[in-house]
């Protein structure tokens, strides 16, 4: 009898994008593209493509908590990412099931505003995140515009950054990663900082290019991907940043809609990754 193996499994919480470039549909691209088995629940479906969000359709929250417990009793996922969560109501139930897996690491994209500038949370819900769902991250990652709203501060510079992920460490997460795509400049720089003071910059040259749909959706879920083929955080963080890079410069000059297109998530895509059953 031959020795059975089994796939390094994933599980996304996030929000259906019907452009296929963000959200659910982008995580799955992601962990595909790495290597990785792709498992999902989905938290709302998004009316979506490449010029904006024009509506949003929630899942009822035990419905969520069902998809969530039964892949993870069976599937068994390495990993979790979490994604859009818009109202306190499934914070609240999405940290009520993921707290029974203690084990597994969560990555938690606090999505609030898209690309295009529309907001896809309820007000209310932030402080239901803050105390529900940071405290069980191993790792959150905000871009400016989120970092803003967690930190309840203006977000101009490097510094900034930094002073903003201290606000959020005190909020109760456990390590932060800032993200500063939107900062102007040739280079980006990305700050990480952890609870206990660790702190690193990434930095990476710019793309020009108006393909940068889904951008933190699939860093997160590459992070995510990484952590679950056990990589420490920050050579997770590493490795998904070029991955990142990579699949924004094989897709910069693809037309995809009439605004602003994906990524090129799969410009190198792996094989399933075994592993053997102990």
């Amino acid at each position: 009898m031959s020795t059975p193996y089994k796939y390094t499994a994933l599980l996304t919480i996030a929000g259906s994008d019907s452009g296929g470039g963000a959200g659910i549909q982008a995580d799955l691209k992601t962990f595909s593209a790495l290597g990785c088995y792709g498992t999902s629940a989905i938290t709302a479906i998004t009316v979506q493509n490449t010029l904006g969000v024009t509506g949003i359709h929630s899942i009822p929250a035990t419905i969520v908590q069902q998809q969530i417990k039964v892949v993870m009793d069976d599937i068994k996922p390495m990993a979790i990412k979490i994604g859009m969560v818009h109202s306190a109501e499934l914070a609240l139930a999405i940290a009520t099931v993921v707290k029974d897996y203690p084990q597994v690491p969560v990555i938690f994209d606090p999505v609030m505003v898209s690309t295009s500038g529309h907001r896809l949370i309820e007000k209310d819900t932030i402080v239901t995140l803050q105390k529900e769902l940071f405290p069980i991250s191993r790792l959150i990652t905000p871009n400016l515009n989120e970092a803003e709203i967690l930190a309840a501060m203006k977000i101009d510079t490097l510094a900034d950054m930094q002073e903003a992920a201290r606000h959020m460490i005190k909020a109760g997460c456990n390590a932060v990663l800032v993200k500063g795509g939107h900062l102007q400049g040739p280079d980006l720089f990305d700050l990480y900082l952890d609870k206990n003071g660790a702190k690193k910059i990434f930095q990476s040259a710019a793309v020009s290019t108006q393909n940068t749909h889904g951008t933190g959706c699939t860093l997160s879920s590459a992070i995510a991907a990484f952590v679950g083929l056990n990589h420490d955080i920050c050579t997770a963080i590493e490795k998904a940043k070029a991955y990142v890079h990579q699949a924004i410069v094989a897709g910069h000059d693809v037309k995809t809609g009439e605004g602003e297109g994906p990524l090129n998530h799969f410009f190198d895509p792996q094989k399933l990754i075994k592993h053997k059953v102990a």
